[in-house]
């Protein structure tokens, strides 16, 4: 059982409810199981908790409204039957949510509107609004519009994000199992739920590999890095099963089963939290010893002196990785010059960057402002 004050002491939820639990096997939105998590999630609300839903099921939803007995393939038809499945899936949350005197907001967003600091911080700000008004936000990814092509358990990464974006204190990932095993419960019937780890335990990493397909297509290593990107802003995160009634209420309490991932670290600047939380990155950066000493224990700017190697093509102000040696992400961050102008500098001294460009924008090829930790 997980027993921990500090998801007693949480006062700002993002709840993540994934398609397996809201789909009734296929069959559409199973409004008796949302009726029950409204229900929960009104009286978190009314025990001081803010939520911020974030929910699965629009495709699913259309499909059925369509009277399509299979997912289509093609990308169009997907986000054709996202569109239609919205609709039934906003009017169930909003029907339910307004038996009880609360209004519903809907937010659709892409990976794109938090990679933009203008968009991120316009999506923080009405979100904040909402929260302050008693209004419940529920999050979608924007299905019909999006680019990339539409995956089950995507919604994981979009919880984490939305995590980073309110500041939230805990990540509940609601899905049909009972949490994070140390081996697949399918093939090793000695499999032992983990109740309570350090969301940073290397072992994770071996375990959600081993236990791949559990928890859907998504699987749990996408649920892994979601709780890994939720702590990148301080959050702390419980993955439980959803099918179990009164499970919100039980994990406000720190009675029900699930596995809890500790965050011990600071919460970091909401600049930092957005770059965390940027998970499109342009390209890559390989930085030597030195410089990862200097970034990560001495809090320094990334100089070229410490690169090595250029990744990819990449603009000026882009996202990029900083990698190790051996390959190890150590950070992320906005670069100061493009991909062709670091290949140009890299192993150079600041004072040398004019000589090689003709040209100096900024000393650093990264600011320390721009940087954060991984």
């Amino acid at each position: 059982m997980i027993e921990r004050s500090e998801i007693q002491a949480s006062r700002r939820w993002v709840v993540k409810i994934g398609s397996a639990l809201l789909t009734d096997g296929g069959k559409g939105i199973d409004s008796a199981a949302i009726g029950r998590w409204v229900d929960e999630i009104v009286a978190l609300r009314r025990s001081g908790v803010e939520v911020v839903l974030v929910s699965s099921g629009a495709v699913a939803e259309g499909m059925n409204r369509l009277g399509w007995s299979q997912r289509p393939a093609a990308l169009y038809l997907q986000q054709a039957a996202a569109a239609v499945g919205q609709m039934g899936l906003v009017q169930t949350y909003e029907s339910f949510f307004s038996q009880h005197g609360f209004h519903t907001a809907q937010i659709l967003l892409t990976h794109d509107d938090l990679a933009s600091r203008e968009r991120y911080l316009n999506a923080r700000s009405t979100l904040r609004a909402l929260l302050k008004h008693d209004v419940i936000p529920i999050i979608n990814e924007n299905d019909t519009v999006a680019t990339d092509e539409i995956r089950f358990g995507d919604n994981d990464t979009l919880g984490a994000m939305v995590a980073n974006l309110v500041e939230a204190d805990l990540l509940v990932i609601l899905t049909d199992q009972e949490g994070m095993y140390d081996a697949d419960p399918r093939k090793n019937p000695d499999a032992q739920l983990m109740t309570e780890v350090a969301f940073n335990d290397p072992k994770l990493d071996l375990a959600a590999e081993s236990s791949g397909g559990v928890l859907g297509r998504g699987g749990m290593a996408t649920k892994l890095n979601a709780v890994r990107l939720a702590a990148c802003s301080g959050a702390s995160s419980v993955i439980a099963n959803g099918a179990h009634n009164g499970i919100l209420l039980e994990t406000f309490q720190g009675v029900s089963k699930g596995t809890f991932f500790r965050v011990s670290q600071a919460t970091i600047s909401a600049r930092k939290q957005w770059l965390a939380g940027h998970v499109k990155v342009a390209g890559s950066l390989v930085v030597d010893a030195g410089a990862v000493r200097a970034v990560r224990d001495r809090g320094r700017s990334l100089l070229p002196v410490g690169i090595s190697g250029v990744v990819g093509e990449f603009r000026r102000g882009d996202l990029v990785k900083c990698l190790d040696q051996t390959g190890v992400e150590v950070a992320q961050g906005l670069v100061n010059y493009n991909s062709a102008e670091i290949r140009q500098i890299q192993l150079l001294s600041s004072d040398e960057i004019e000589g090689k460009l003709g040209y100096v924008d900024e000393t650093e090829v990264i600011h320390r402002n721009n940087l954060v930790l991984l």
